[in-house]
This record gives C-alpha cells, sequence and structure tokens, in this order.
C-alpha cells in the first residue's frame, strides 16, 4: 500500500474508532451520573419490563447470527454455498441488522432511564460496560460504512466487536434471566 494510502487508512480507522469510544464513554458517563428512576419506561405489551428486556434481546441476538452468516456468505467465506452469493442475500444482511439494532433501542432506553450504570455485582458490572462498548462499537461499524479508504479489516472487526457485544449483553442479561425464571411467553 502506498504511503498515502496508509496515512488516509490510519486517519479514517483513528476516526471511525474516536467516534466509537466518544459514543460509549458518554452513554456511560450519562448512565452513571444520571438518577436512576427504578421504574420502567415502558413494556411493549409485555408482563414486566424484565421480560420485554429478554425477549428483544434474544430476537436481537438471533438478527445478529443472521448477520453473521449472511456476511459470511457475501465475502464467500461459508463453505457449499453458492458463491457469489445470491441477489437476496445483501438485502437480508441489511435490514436483519437495521432491525436487530431498532429492537435494542427500547431496551437500552430502560436500562440507562430505569437502571443507569449499576455496578452492584460483577454480572451488572460486565453487562452495563458492554451495553455501552456495543453502542459505540455499533456507531463506529455504521460510519465505517460509510467512509472510503478503511483498511481491508475494519469492517470484519468492528461487525464481529457488534455481534460479541450483544452476545455478552445476552449473556449477562437474558440467559441469566431465563435460567432464573424458565421461559415465559411474554
Amino acid at each position: 500500500m502506498a504511503p498515502e494510502r496508509t496515512g488516509v487508512a490510519q486517519r479514517n480507522i483513528t476516526v471511525v474508532l474516536l467516534v466509537g469510544v466518544a459514543v460509549a464513554v458518554s452513554l456511560g458517563v450519562y448512565a452513571r451520573v444520571h438518577h436512576a428512576s427504578g421504574h420502567p419506561l415502558f413494556t411493549l405489551g409485555f408482563s414486566g419490563v424484565l421480560q420485554m428486556k429478554t425477549w428483544l434481546t434474544s430476537a436481537a441476538t438471533f438478527l445478529l447470527l443472521v448477520q453473521l452468516t449472511t456476511a459470511l456468505w457475501m465475502w464467500g467465506r461459508l463453505p457449499r454455498m453458492t458463491s457469489p452469493a445470491p441477489g437476496w442475500v445483501t438485502p437480508v444482511h441489511r435490514y436483519s441488522g437495521a432491525v436487530a439494532f431498532i429492537l435494542t433501542i427500547p431496551v437500552a432506553l430502560n436500562c440507562i432511564w430505569s437502571l443507569g450504570f449499576a455496578t452492584y455485582n460483577w454480572r451488572v458490572v460486565i453487562h452495563s460496560v458492554a451495553g455501552c462498548l456495543f453502542y459505540g462499537a455499533y456507531a463506529a461499524k455504521m460510519l465505517g460504512l460509510r467512509m472510503k479508504g478503511l483498511p481491508g479489516w475494519a469492517l470484519p472487526v468492528l461487525g464481529g466487536a457488534v455481534l460479541s457485544l450483544l452476545v455478552v449483553l445476552w449473556l449477562t442479561a437474558a440467559l441469566w434471566f431465563f435460567t432464573r425464571t424458565g421461559i415465559p411467553l411474554t
């Protein structure tokens, strides 16, 4: 790679990562200094806020697994799949990611407003940090999609970070809830 292209790539990935860090830190600071209400904002028809958060996060995690599969297919990384991927794979990738993100918004709003950045045990600390990092990684990935000249590894790493962080969120909240209550349907 030419030195000027290397410089552009380094500058662009730095900008993308700094935006991601700024989003994550901003959310964490706000959630920490905001006086948590202790009451849900809304439950969207679920029997409680925990049920809503559990099911929406589970649906978002499933959709991010669809994202992973379609991304691997688009890049020719799935064995026994047609290459190039059929035309419907790209829209499925794009829309499953958009819907997954939308499903996380009511969860995050309730977490930040009702609970804040909690630190009363390790599971909750990990969950709080992962939540902030998830939105930072998502912001970085969305910016990276629109920025030319990023290194080739940037988008897969950012997408992997988004997926990994949502899995951590699911493990530290939804799985925790399911193991304590069973699997409630509403």
